[in-house]
């Protein structure tokens, strides 16, 4: 999944040796532009696609239940909403089928730039990388949370609610959701397609700066809650912070192994205080 540079190709130097070309700022920045568009193009379209084909279904099991309504608007009605399982299959979906679109067709890594990204997994201070950055971001949540309650701030991030409902209806699938599948494909959109775009121009603070606001824009969009504005800033400034954090482990030890391992790491204290207390 890891790509930082081979002297081949377009990128940012990974030895002493002469640094390859880079293109322009400005067409990296397109780039960056494109890549987003396209990532969103794909999670609205699978989004739409799956949840018509959750429709399908619950229609198929009203009809052999035998309780299919003539009337279209009582159909409509008596469909319901999607469980919480069915959620996070929706999100899963959409947004993994985005990442994987925008990495194979746009960022795809080389044999040579795997080798790379798999050295730097059997280097110690890879994984002392990963277990700062996820301290450091456990730091940052917990001091925000604080924050809040001392300004009488309550955010309410929107996924939460589905993910307490998930943990009731299948703990086990929540915890692979949350610590694997949900980290894997976040970082594969988020720091190896956007962020790196822009590493490899050689822009890579400009990199964290755009890509850790996208990774805090996905996660809460203003007007999905019922979060005052002062609320949703508090949770756009956590989201951008831990997408700073795992785009800077990714940078530092060019792998993108360290950063997923950070932000499932980051995820698995997350779901054990929620679970063992009921906060976020």
């Amino acid at each position: 999944m890891e790509r930082e540079a081979s002297p081949a190709s377009p990128g940012v130097a990974l030895t002493g040796s002469v640094p390859p070309p880079r293109p322009g700022h400005r067409r990296a920045l397109t780039g960056f532009l494109l890549d987003a568009l396209i990532a969103v193009a794909v999670l609205l379209l699978v989004s739409v696609a799956s949840g018509l084909a959750w429709v399908l279904v619950r229609i198929a099991q009203l009809a052999l239940r035998g309780n299919l309504p003539a009337d279209l608007r009582v159909l409509v009605s008596g469909l319901g909403q999607p469980g919480p399982l069915s959620m996070l299959w929706m999100t899963l979906l959409s947004t993994g089928t985005a990442a994987l679109v925008v990495y194979y067709w746009r960022r795809r890594a080389s044999a040579a730039e795997l080798a790379i990204s798999y050295s730097a997994v059997r280097q110690p201070s890879t994984w002392g990388w990963v277990l700062g950055t996820a301290a450091i971001a456990f730091v940052f949540s917990s001091t925000m949370s604080a924050v809040g309650k001392a300004f009488d701030i309550a955010p309410a991030p929107t996924n939460l609610p589905v993910i307490e409902a998930a943990f009731v209806a299948s703990p086990v699938f929540m915890w692979l959701f949350g610590t694997l599948l949900a980290p894997a494909y976040e970082e594969l959109l988020f720091r190896r397609v956007l962020f790196g775009r822009l590493w490899a121009a050689g822009r890579p603070w400009l990199g964290l700066l755009l890509s850790s606001a996208a990774f805090a824009l996905m996660h809460e969009i203003p007007g999905t809650s019922g979060n005052s504005l002062a609320a949703t800033g508090l949770l756009w400034l956590t989201y951008a912070f831990l997408g700073a954090a795992f785009g800077l482990v990714y940078w530092r030890t060019r792998t993108l192994w360290a950063a997923i391992a950070a932000h499932a790491l980051n995820n698995a204290i997350a779901l054990g205080l929620l679970k063992l207390y009921g906060v976020d």
